[in-house]
């Protein structure tokens, strides 16, 4: 059965000024790893990602965003035709309450920055997820198994790969994962260290078997 996929990637930015902002340090290594395996297995995909340096894969749409509101509504837009969404995107949690106009200038010693939450995304879409496979990434430094379970449920997600970052080589911009494969039902995969090529595949396959079972 032919499947659609939209996979998210890479980091957000939420600016404070015109030239400062808030983000992380993701690659987009493991959203474009997946993009790049769901079209050499022939599926049409939808490819969103946060500001990277990376070419986007022959044969994927590619969308580009900026901020954590871009990608929610560039998510939600191609939500209703996708079949299988892969949130890989590393989503800012907050952004500052007011962007200013022009660039802020050294005075002070010290200054606050309001904070406010954007949106979750995938929990925002969950109430239509329907029949979609949807999967989710954590990138956690302590209570790996136990953050992911929680997030798992709250989003309402077929799966979600628990990445510990804290550990060597697994954390942003590297080309692996020291991942955990969570599940609703079914018993955890500890995978240890293991490259996002193989991560991509893994995901993929699953996929595949959820589509034929639903």
């Amino acid at each position: 059965m032919p499947l659609k996929f939209l996979v998210s990637a890479g980091p957000t930015r939420e600016y404070i000024d015109p030239v400062r902002f808030l983000s992380n340090p993701s690659s987009g290594k493991m959203g474009f790893a997946v993009a790049k395996e769901a079209v050499k297995r022939g599926y049409e995909c939808v490819l969103v990602s946060g500001p990277v340096n990376l070419r986007p894969p022959k044969g994927c749409r590619f969308i580009p965003v900026v901020s954590a509101e871009d990608m929610y509504q560039a998510i939600k837009k191609e939500f209703a035709s996708c079949d299988v969404l892969i949130m890989t995107a590393a989503v800012s949690d907050f952004k500052p309450a007011k962007t200013l106009k022009q660039k802020e200038h050294k005075i002070a010693e010290k200054s606050i920055l309001e904070l406010v939450r954007t949106k979750d995304i995938l929990k925002s879409l969950s109430p239509d997820k329907g029949k979609r496979i949807v999967i989710g990434f954590a990138a956690e430094t302590n209570d790996l198994e136990a953050s992911g379970k929680r997030k798992l449920f709250v989003k309402g997600l077929d799966m979600i790969v628990a990445n510990d970052v804290s550990k060597p080589l697994a954390g942003f911009a590297v080309g692996k994962l020291n991942a955990t494969f969570l599940y609703p039902k079914k018993e955890k995969e500890r995978l240890g260290l293991i490259s996002k090529a193989s991560v991509a595949r893994k995901l993929i396959d699953f996929a595949e078997q959820e589509a034929k079972n639903k």
